[in-house]
């Protein structure tokens, strides 16, 4: 094996950018030190039990400095809790009016996700809780309420209990608060049949279904206002009563809908708490994570009344410098791991003296930990690389550590571009229709691009009604005329017609003079009125309808997602805290969006190319050979075997051959430089060539 400095030398940096959000969306999450931040883990821990026992709701407020790690910390709580607790993650909400739609739609997205070790979906097993909990209190129908439970676990064919389902239900549950029993319960039976599944899993997050469906779930109508959406949300709480709770956890509230001063809608959200408790549902933790300035700069602006329902505060505090070393240790273990013999200090090649140096006070946030680690680590591989004297830390002296030396923005881009594949890669999998996003998230994505590719005078809510959220006006470039766009995906062609009426409306009103329709699917037959509107509308107009391919979304999706970190403060590049401002220069240097064919066709950038993923039989390398520069310029040195085993994971279709044969090209450029070139491959090193 290799000694520990060679395999420094090969390595990637470990403490690199890991962005943090949906902890259902991670697939990996970095290590956890389990010492760090115990209490409020032992005080969540509690609450749980406690609502388990009396099934009374809870709220508190999660609160702490930018870097204190409120996101990872959330993840650890379902990590650990999953198995004691249904776990939702509540992304933040673009429309205060929308708000409980938004919660709904979260909610079951969150639940639809299945817990580490578990076959069966959160929802699954939150509902075969309840039945069990039911089974035992049953007095009569007992054997036929057993039958049921044992066609839900896929035993017998139960189609011809459902009614009997509903009715069980309806008596042990009551209908006393319940919205819509009949339909909500027969829903929940539709859930043990796999060819209804998906689609009773659209109709509980609230998505407004076509008759065709509707009338397969037996339901009259979809759940598309928010008195219904709230009335689901309190079914489950009735529900909940009977089995483990359901933590909300709402997270990034940096990014929620703004009032018109600018300042968050923080009201909105506590709102929706007070009406959780008067309603006095059942069975609910509520967390809400949040920045300390944030909250003390917006929380005044809320209700006293509605503050003091959520009397549960618990600070995530500095951690201690045992803890940090810990956390050091925990992402440099791998690097140790393939060397031979380990290093003496779990930390090497950082050491105790420069923590004590840096950090004098003995604490510090957990991101102040990482970038110290990172920094320290990039010095000391660089002079490994050189062949200089050791080298000298840049963060010493008293106080809070200065950041370091701002990195060169060639290097931040390179990082971005990375990171950027990381995400998209997420989403892509995450999202495999574009019916999983709402409208009003979808005009919202939209938005946030039309801004950072420098779009003027953009303003929401085009249309007037109960659609409004799905639309957006802006200034056309070059001209005076303003651009109007409508994104509705909703395949109910009673709501399309509502749509196109209000589309109408507005053309009628002079408030735009070119109209853009999104939309993906159908627009219903020709004798439908809202066909009939949408033709006098899109056809021999000036007015367009376009359809949105799944891949622009993906592109709008990721950028949403770097939005949100950055609002929160929570994106790093190169150890440097990443601006709103500075986001949308990385999105436009690198030009990214460009690739977006759904921008291309609203005119607002160039039509391009498409590029083939295969040409004559042959791969497109291009993204490979892109991919393969940024690393080495992220990293500045690293080992050859190393940059192959990145390309490989990232692009399944590369080859050894390929990637030798881009790394030549580069150094051919004069872009890379491999260090040794007489080595054997497994021992070859290369380096990043930075411009004078």
């Amino acid at each position: 094996m290799a000694t520990i400095d060679e395999v420094i030398k090969k390595s990637l940096n470990p403490f690199d950018n890991q962005a943090a959000g949906n902890f259902w969306e991670e697939q990996e999450s970095p290590p956890t030190v389990e010492s760090i931040h115990q209490k409020p883990l032992t005080q969540i821990k509690s609450l749980i039990a406690q609502i388990s026992q009396d099934h009374q709701t809870r709220s508190l407020i999660l609160y702490g400095d930018a870097g204190t790690g409120k996101t990872h910390f959330m993840g650890q709580i379902k990590e650990q809790l999953n198995d004691q607790a249904f776990f939702v993650y509540i992304e933040p909400f673009s429309q205060s009016d929308r708000i409980w739609q938004h919660i709904l739609r979260y909610t079951v997205d969150s639940l639809v996700n299945a817990p580490v070790g578990q076959a069966d979906s959160q929802l699954i097993l939150w509902i075969k809780s309840c039945l069990s909990t039911i089974e035992k209190q049953l007095k009569s129908d007992q054997q036929k309420f057993i039958n049921i439970i044992k066609g839900f676990f896929g035993k017998t064919d139960a189609e011809r209990d459902r009614q009997l389902f509903i009715d069980i239900l309806k008596k042990t549950i009551g209908t006393t608060g319940i919205y819509n029993a009949n339909e909500f319960f027969g829903v929940l039976y539709d859930l043990t049949n796999p060819d209804l599944y998906s689609l009773a899993c659209e109709w509980l997050k609230g998505d407004d279904l076509d008759e065709e469906s509707l009338k397969k779930l037996r339901v009259k109508q979809s759940i598309d206002d928010e008195d219904k959406a709230r009335g689901i949300l309190g079914n489950f709480s009735k529900i909940s009563a009977k089995t483990q709770p359901i933590v909300l956890c709402f997270d990034q509230l940096d990014s929620i809908a703004r009032l018109p001063d600018g300042s968050l809608d923080l009201q909105a959200l506590f709102n929706v708490n007070s009406t959780i408790y008067n309603g006095k549902w059942k069975g609910f933790l509520i967390i809400i994570s949040i920045r300390t300035s944030t909250w003390n700069e917006n929380s005044k602006r809320v209700q006293p009344s509605d503050l003091d329902r959520a009397s549960i505060r618990i600070p995530l505090k500095r951690i201690t410098l045992e803890e940090g070393e810990a956390l050091l240790a925990s992402r440099l273990y791998p690097v140790h791991n393939q060397a031979s013999p380990k290093p003496v200090s779990p930390i090497y090649p950082l050491n105790q003296q420069v923590l004590e140096k840096v950090f004098p006070s003995r604490k510090a946030t957990p991101r102040n930990f990482l970038m110290l680690g990172r920094q320290l680590f990039q010095d000391y591989k660089e002079w490994l690389f050189r062949d200089r004297q050791p080298p000298q830390p840049k963060w010493l002296g008293g106080g809070d550590p200065p950041p370091p030396p701002p990195p060169p923005w060639e290097i931040i881009k390179a990082e971005f571009e990375l990171l950027w594949q990381q995400e998209f890669q997420k989403v892509q999998e995450k999202n495999t229709k574009i019916t999983l996003l709402a409208a009003s998230d979808l005009i919202w994505m939209l938005q946030q691009a039309l801004e950072a590719i420098q779009v003027q005078e953009i303003k929401p809510k085009l249309i007037s009604g109960k659609y409004a959220s799905y639309s957006l006006s802006y200034q056309q470039p070059g001209k005076r005329e303003r651009v109007g766009i409508v994104w509705t995906e909703d395949p109910n062609m009673t709501s399309f017609f509502n749509v196109m009426n209000a589309c109408q409306k507005a053309i009628q009103q002079n408030l735009c003079q070119t109209m853009y329709l999104l939309r993906a699917g159908g627009v219903g037959k020709p004798n439908l009125a809202g066909n009939q509107i949408y033709r006098q509308i899109f056809t021999y107009t000036n007015h367009s309808h376009i359809k949105p391919s799944l891949s622009s979304v993906h592109y709008l999706a990721t950028y949403h997602s770097f939005v949100k970190s950055v609002e929160a403060n929570e994106l790093l590049l190169v150890g440097k805290s990443i601006t709103l401002q500075e986001l949308q220069t990385l999105i436009r240097e690198s030009k990214i969006l460009e690739k977006c064919t759904l921008l291309q066709d609203l005119g607002i950038l160039s039509k391009q190319e498409p590029i083939p993923e295969e040409r004559n039989g042959k791969k497109d390398f291009r993204p490979v050979k892109d991919f393969l520069l940024n690393i080495i310029k992220s990293q500045g040195y690293m080992g050859v075997p190393t940059l192959m085993t990145q390309s490989s994971s990232q692009f399944s279709f590369v080859k050894e051959a390929d990637v030798q044969l881009l790394i030549e090209l580069l150094c051919q450029e004069q872009k890379v430089k491999i260090i040794n070139p007489k080595a054997k491959l497994q021992d070859q090193l290369i380096c990043f060539i930075a411009k004078t």
